[in-house]
């Protein structure tokens, strides 16, 4: 007769090989269906996409920030996506514009205080699907994040400007390529 293994050693066995298993599913993508345990949807005949420059329609905004959050938005399609970059003859492309720069005093305080301040950033998106145009769409998206009353706009605005537009650019590509 052979031993018994002790309890906790079959158990060990089992979460290590559920601990190989859920290693090897990270981030696995099932080509040709469309499918990602990411979440990310994109239909199997989409291989490339295209982001032109977007317009600055913010009188108030940054000379930068439309080049700089295009480039943000390529990247995030670039590193968590299949798709290849191709200005050419793209199967799927974004336009747009930042529409909105808008730095406001919030939550004031008794003695006409500011509380503190918010810088919002808007951008509109078009989203063209060359081969589906049933999902193009257009939208507004808008995000804030704030400063202290005491704080100088120019000293605080890159690290604001780039915890918005990383933000942004999240909504956007969520709406591309997902169904969320």
């Amino acid at each position: 007769m052979g031993r018994r293994q002790p309890a906790f050693c079959k158990w060990s066995a089992f979460l290590a090989g559920m601990a190989l298993v859920a290693l090897l599913l990270q981030g696995c993508t099932i080509r040709g269906v469309g499918y990602s345990f990411q979440g990310i949807s994109i239909p199997p005949d989409v291989n490339t996409y295209y982001i032109e420059l977007f317009e600055n329609q913010a009188p108030n905004s940054t000379p930068t920030l439309p080049r700089d959050f295009t480039e943000r938005l390529k990247d995030k399609i670039r590193t968590e996506t299949r798709l290849k970059y191709n200005d050419e003859t793209p199967d799927i492309e974004f336009t747009g514009a930042v529409t909105e720069f808008r730095v406001t005093a919030e939550a004031p305080k008794a003695g006409e205080q500011i509380g503190f301040n918010k810088l919002t950033i808007s951008v509109q998106v078009n989203f063209v699907n060359n081969k589906d145009e049933k999902a193009n769409w257009k939208q507004q998206f808008s995000f804030e994040d704030f400063f202290g009353p005491n704080d100088n706009l120019l000293d605080v605005q890159e690290t604001l400007i780039e915890n918005i537009t990383k933000e942004l650019a999240d909504r956007i590509f969520n709406r591309a390529f997902t169904n969320w």
